[in-house]
C-alpha cells in the first residue's frame, strides 16, 4: 500500500476512530490524544499491514492497545499522586474551624428569644426570616407602627439581655 493510499483510508476513517476513542476515555481531550497516538503508531508500523486484510480493524486494534497501555501506565505511576493532590486540595486551602462555641451560642439566643413575649417575638422572627414590616403587618393583622415598634422593642430587649449575658465584648453590626 502506498503512503498515499494508507492516508486516503485513515482520512475517511477518522470520524470513527474519534468516536471509539471517545467511548474509550469518556473525556474529548483524552480521545484527541489517543486518536494522534492511534495515527502516530499507525505511520510508525504502515509497512506491518498487509494489503487487502481489514485496515479498520488494524487501526482499532492499535487504537485499543495505545488505550491499554496508557491506562496501565496512568495505573500504576500516579495514583497515589492524584489521589493525594485532589483531597489535600482542600485541606491545605481550608481551615477547618471549631463551630462548637457558634452552635452553643446560636442555642443560647434561641433561648432568650423565647423569653420574649410572642406579641413581640413572632415579628421579629418573622423580619429576621426576611419579611417586610408590610408583610408582616398583613399576616399578623396589625398595624404598620405597631410591627416596627414591636421589631424595635424586641430588639432593645434582646441587646440588653445578650450584653448582660455576654458582656461588653459583644459587637453588633
Amino acid at each position: 500500500m502506498t503512503t498515499e493510499e494508507f492516508n486516503k483510508q485513515l482520512l475517511a476513517l477518522n470520524g470513527s476512530i474519534f468516536s471509539v476513542a471517545f467511548r474509550f476515555t469518556i473525556n474529548k481531550q483524552n480521545a484527541k490524544d489517543l486518536v494522534q497516538e492511534t495515527i502516530l503508531r499507525a505511520f510508525a508500523n504502515c509497512h506491518k499491514f498487509t494489503e487487502g486484510t481489514n485496515f479498520k480493524g488494524w487501526l482499532y486494534t492499535i487504537m485499543q492497545n495505545c488505550y491499554i497501555n496508557e491506562y496501565r501506565k496512568q495505573r500504576s505511576r500516579g495514583k497515589v499522586v492524584f489521589w493525594m493532590e485532589e483531597n489535600m486540595k482542600g485541606v491545605l486551602e481550608q481551615p477547618v474551624k471549631n463551630l462548637g462555641s457558634t452552635v452553643i451560642m446560636m442555642k443560647e439566643l434561641r433561648s432568650i428569644l423565647n423569653t420574649l413575649s410572642e406579641a413581640t417575638r413572632i415579628p421579629f422572627e418573622m423580619h429576621f426570616d426576611g419579611f417586610g414590616y408590610q408583610e408582616i403587618a398583613e399576616q399578623l393583622d396589625v398595624p404598620l407602627g405597631t410591627v416596627k415598634s414591636r421589631i424595635f422593642l424586641a430588639r432593645k430587649k434582646l441587646k440588653a439581655v445578650i450584653q448582660r449575658h455576654y458582656g461588653e465584648h459583644v459587637q453588633y453590626a
